[in-house]
């Protein structure tokens, strides 16, 4: 399917962004129906987080993050703490904060989520082909990079 580049630059960019948005619905929605029961997208995410980068973390530096309220990180994390996933523990530098890390069974639930979705991901990969996913990889990443810092 070939497209002609908008002439301007807004035209463009919408174009490309509404890509996107349109790509991530749609595999967030194949993503969610192979997940285990009782796990969400969100809080898949925030394993995902905690894996991609590690350490501990404030919920409300999670919630700036994921661009939630604090309300509804709290949410989520009351969620995924019963479950084993995370834990959530007194922050020593603030007495009335708290740090959250991922378990070993949070890591191991995200590892999980990772191999249902495999069958996916490789089925996609069989209709399309590796060369467009490397192609995009890097510019995306640039995007991503360049608004996380608009953010801040």
């Amino acid at each position: 399917m070939t497209e002609t580049v908008p002439a301007s630059d807004a035209d463009l960019l919408f174009r490309v962004f509404n890509e996107v948005g349109i790509i991530a619905q749609l595999s967030s929605t194949a993503f969610e129906r192979v997940m285990p029961e009782g796990m969400t997208l969100a809080q898949f995410t925030i394993l995902n987080h905690f894996v991609r980068l590690g350490g501990r973390r404030r919920p409300s530096d999670l919630a700036r993050a994921f661009q939630v309220t604090r309300a509804t990180m709290t949410s989520t994390l009351q969620r995924l703490e019963p479950k084993g996933l995370v834990q959530i523990v007194p922050d020593d530098s603030d007495g009335r904060g708290r740090l959250v890390e991922i378990t070993d069974a949070g890591r191991a639930v995200h590892a999980d989520c990772i191999a249902r979705l495999a069958p996916v991901l490789d089925g996609l990969l069989a209709r399309i082909g590796r060369a467009p996913f490397a192609a995009a990889l890097a510019p995306l990443a640039e995007i991503r990079t360049r608004l996380d810092a608009l953010r801040d």
